[in-house]
């Protein structure tokens, strides 16, 4: 923290004390991003993320009083915002991606799915170094917030605090409420879960004008029906889902009839996004009736190398939330 950081922050804090919440909004706004980041990562939703940081917020603000300043309010929010995410992996379990479940038959329940990350949300990670910018991002990934939905909620946060805000047990074993032994045996088994490589290292390796040219051919393959494009540009073993719809597919065997049984009949148009990190695409299915693209699903690839190992098409992702128009104007080609 700057020197003229902390001041501002005491003269904050001690008139939200005096009961100014306007002076609460300003003292806490700073953080809120993070915040909303860091419950993501615990809940894999962004909704239910969005809601534990109001909480947060509601609670930090109610708690004032017995709040003890050690020099930022920061880990005091941190601390409130995992309890309530702990809170509400308990209520509510944990989500998955269709490719934790058999390709065969849908699950014996309704399931819930992990959504996507929006990267607009992700600008609070430009103000910081670049490691720790790349450490944040990866944070957000797909695999790496699916893992984590496979861990005791305990290990989930163990691992979070840690490995991605930098605590040390001693430090994460107050905010969980335990020891620091306790703390470093979660850790250990969590760490076993994780994803080993990262897509931001792999799309760091292969460069941006791979990159460009990767989006540029999906596109186009997409946009020509062009099922032999398509499935050239995947691993030997990738894998195909669509949340909320339990079935997926894998292998180029697998995927080719899928795409040439379904969606290919269809016209499309394909608009670049950000989210969770990864390169990702808005998908317009042309509509007749209306004489227009329409949302059909948010896109998120995987890559290994230059190869997509896997796509996640989430069905139900609100565009606006990813910048994207619910409309895409054009005739079909």
């Amino acid at each position: 923290m700057d020197e003229g950081e902390r001041p501002a922050e005491a003269e904050l804090l001690l008139a939200a004390r005096d009961g100014d919440r306007e002076a609460f909004g300003r003292l806490v706004e700073p953080f809120r991003d993070e915040l909303r980041a860091h419950c993501y990562r615990m809940l894999a939703s962004v909704h239910d993320a969005e809601d534990a940081v109001q909480d947060t917020l509601d609670r930090a603000w109610r708690g004032l009083g017995g709040y003890e300043d050690r020099g930022s309010i920061r880990p005091w929010l941190y601390k409130i915002a995992t309890n309530r995410a702990l809170t509400l992996i308990e209520r509510r379990g944990r989500r998955e991606l269709p490719t934790d479940m058999s390709p065969e038959g849908a699950p014996a329940v309704e399931a819930a799915w992990v959504e996507p990350y929006p990267g607009r949300w992700m600008a609070w990670t430009d103000d910081l170094d670049p490691e720790a910018r790349v450490l944040a991002r990866e944070s957000v990934e797909i695999a790496f917030v699916a893992a984590l939905q496979h861990l005791s909620a305990s290990q989930r946060a163990a691992l979070l605090l840690c490995d991605v805000l930098g605590y040390p047990a001693r430090e994460a074993a107050e905010v969980l409420e335990t020891t620091p032994a306790a703390v470093n045996s979660a850790l250990q088994r969590a760490r076993k879960a994780v994803p080993g490589v990262s897509q931001q290292r792999t799309l760091e390796a292969i460069g941006e004008a791979a990159q460009r040219e990767l989006v540029r051919r999906y596109m186009a393959a997409w946009e020509a029906q062009d099922v032999d494009s398509i499935v050239a540009m995947l691993a030997e073993d990738a894998k195909y889902s669509m949340p909320p719809l339990a079935a997926w597919y894998e292998g180029h065997a697998g995927i080719r009839a899928f795409l040439v049984e379904g969606p290919l009949r269809d016209r499309w148009r394909f608009v670049p996004a950000q989210a969770n990190g990864q390169l990702a695409f808005g998908t317009y299915m042309w509509d007749d009736a209306r004489a227009v693209h329409l949302p059909a699903g948010l896109d998120l690839l995987v890559l290994r190398d230059t190869r997509i190992a896997e796509v996640v098409s989430f069905l139900d992702a609100d565009f606006s939330e990813f910048g994207l128009p619910m409309e895409w104007p054009g005739s079909p080609r």
